[in-house]
């Protein structure tokens, strides 16, 4: 089975957020909500995750469009959705949520190897305006010396 490689990227997050430590996470999906995944109809855009009072960990606002050839069966497209994480994962994430300045921001849904969805979230603190123009320049020169080593 020849498919082909799905890789669904948040880059606003790493945009507005310095990434202090990543988790991979596997996701609580329906069979309409896989498949639709599979087809690449996906988007991390304005999506945040939150910790519920149980000590759960779900995604926010993430909008995985109803599947084309779905019935009466198909899902919601902006459900909140689990993530599964073992409960070491979960304390972590739970101490660096309730601190101040930090927050929960998914940044990349793929297919893994054995046709599974997960989910790669990492904590993260917001950048300021003046980290952003930082960014901005790095990329602008890292841009200007791969067209300069081009013409060489």
């Amino acid at each position: 089975m020849n498919q082909k490689e799905i890789n669904i990227k948040n880059r606003r997050a790493t945009f507005d957020y310095e990434i202090i430590e990543t988790f991979t996470a596997g996701l609580v999906l329906t069979g309409t909500e896989i498949k639709s995944i599979r087809s690449g109809h996906a988007s991390l855009v304005d999506t945040f995750c939150y910790i519920s009072s149980l000590g759960e960990v779900w995604v926010k606002n993430m909008n995985i469009a109803q599947y084309f050839y779905g019935t009466y069966n198909n899902h919601e497209a902006r459900r909140d959705r689990k993530l599964l994480l073992n409960r070491k994962e979960i304390n972590k994430l739970a101490k660096a949520h309730k601190d101040a300045g930090y927050t929960i921001v998914p940044l990349r849904l793929f297919i893994n190897d054995r046709g599974l969805a997960k989910l790669v979230i990492g904590i993260a603190r917001g950048k300021k305006e003046y980290d952003k123009r930082q960014s901005i320049r790095e990329r602008e020169d890292k841009r200007n010396l791969a067209r300069l080593m081009q013409k060489r």
